[in-house]
Formats: structure tokens, sequence, C-alpha cells
């Protein structure tokens, strides 16, 4: 069997519909909706290709109406987005939402996976890292040979005690530092990762379109265009000459 593994989708339906891949069956781990805009063709998708789908936190939060009041980074736009998203949504696709699992265990070719957005431990919103020693932990009572998971955007591997951990990475908001869509294939118990070009600008002009303040805009098409995490300015601090300087940093990769 060959598996087509996607996660993060965040209704940037551009980059889904430039996913082609060939494959037998379609695992989705969930995160359908906010940050791009255009939800209800990435849950159609998700309908009639995901032959199993999981829930992520961005799934549960537009279909149970949960605001996010954050200020900076991710955590605002998910705030702003969030309300565009609902507007844009009718009651089928959110009840789709609210209904998917949060955890599925699915056998494929004698081979057992866990499905999850985030974590086993905790399946919406644990950031679970690319790193043995957290992954060793997590993994203790595990029923399964492969554990599929997304959340963090940023696609890997790992063999840990007998298991595998695979992220395919984010088909809608890559923050690895490529832009493109990425993916992963499962065939043959080997994994490779995939990656695809699509039109950013009309993901971007989709956003410059809509009803965002400029800021909002601003940041979500750099996002975008870089694949990056987003650049925070935090508060004006004195130098030593006392003049004023403006500090950047990188926003914390913790999705949100």
């Amino acid at each position: 069997m060959r598996v087509l593994l996607v996660a993060d989708i965040h209704a940037n339906w551009p980059a889904l519909r430039a996913v082609t891949e060939s494959h037998d069956i379609c695992l989705c781990l969930g995160d359908l909706v906010d940050y791009a805009l255009d939800p209800t063709p990435c849950i159609d998708w998700v309908r009639q290709h995901a032959h199993f789908a999981v829930r992520g936190n961005h799934d549960h939060g537009a279909a149970q109406d949960i605001r996010v009041n954050g200020r900076n980074g991710f955590k605002y736009l998910s705030g702003v987005t969030r309300l565009l998203t609902r507007d844009r949504l009718g009651a089928d696709d959110l009840r789709f939402l609210a209904n998917l699992p949060v955890t599925k265990v699915v056998t494929i070719d004698d081979v057992r996976f866990l499905l999850v957005h985030a974590t086993p431990r905790d399946p919406l919103d644990e950031y679970a890292p690319a790193e043995i020693e957290f992954w060793t932990r997590r993994l203790q009572d595990v029923d399964a040979d492969v554990v599929c998971v997304g959340h963090t955007h940023q696609p890997y591997v790992l063999e840990v005690g007998g298991k595998l951990v695979i992220n395919p990475g984010s088909i809608g908001q890559p923050r690895d530092g490529d832009p493109r869509a990425s993916y992963a294939v499962i065939e043959n118990r080997r994994v490779e990762f995939k990656r695809v070009e699509y039109p950013i600008e009309e993901t971007v002009r989709s956003v410059q379109d809509s009803s965002l303040n400029e800021h909002a805009k601003m940041m979500l098409t750099e996002v975008f265009r870089t694949g990056r995490t987003l650049q925070r300015t935090d508060n004006h601090r004195k130098s030593d000459n006392g003049s004023t300087a403006t500090v950047k940093r990188t926003q914390d990769s913790l999705p949100v």
C-alpha cells in the first residue's frame, strides 16, 4: 500500500490543490482550518480523499467557537483568522470538524498506525520536537508500530524503541524555511518526504483581499512567502548610550 500522509493544511487551498501524489490510502493528521482563508474546499478535499483523519487543535477551536486573544505571533494570527474561518464555514463543515476523532488506530498491511495531531499524551496541543528522549517517554505503553503526528509544521522521522514516529510537515504553512507544501509517502515501510511548489501568491492574494487588518495581512504574507517562523518585535529598550532601540527575535515555534 502507498500511503499519503498530510497534516496542517490550514485552509490553504492552493497548496492542498497542488498535491497530486498517487496513493492507495490517505491519512490526515488535522488542522484543516485557520491562518489561510479557504477552509471550505480544504474540508471538502479531506472528506473526499482522506480515508482516515483526526482533529487538530485549530479544528477543535473553530468547531467549538473558542476565541484566541493572543497579542503576538501565531497566537495572534490564530485569533484574527478564527473569526473569518467561522464566517466562511457552514453548519455541516463545523459539525464535520467537531466529529473528527482526536486519535485513530488503523492497521495497514499488518502495520499498526496511531494517528494523532500532537502527541499520544496530549492529542491536540503538546509540541513534540524531533528528539529521541522526548519520544521515548511519550511512546511508553503506546501499542502501535508507527505513530503519525503533525502540529509542529516541521517534517521529521525518528526510530524510537522499535517504533517509527513520522511528522510529514505542513501542507499549508511550513515553518522550516521552505515555503513549498510538505507531505510524506509511506510505502513498503519506507518513508519519503516530498515538497511541491504551489501558487503562493494566490494564497497571499486571498489574504490581501480579505477584511483582516493590515498588520495581520503583512504577517501572514511573510509566513507564506518565506516558510519561516515570524519575527516578533519586543518592547523598546534603552541602549547603553541612552538611545531607544527596537529588538527583534524569532517567534517561538510552538504552534497554536
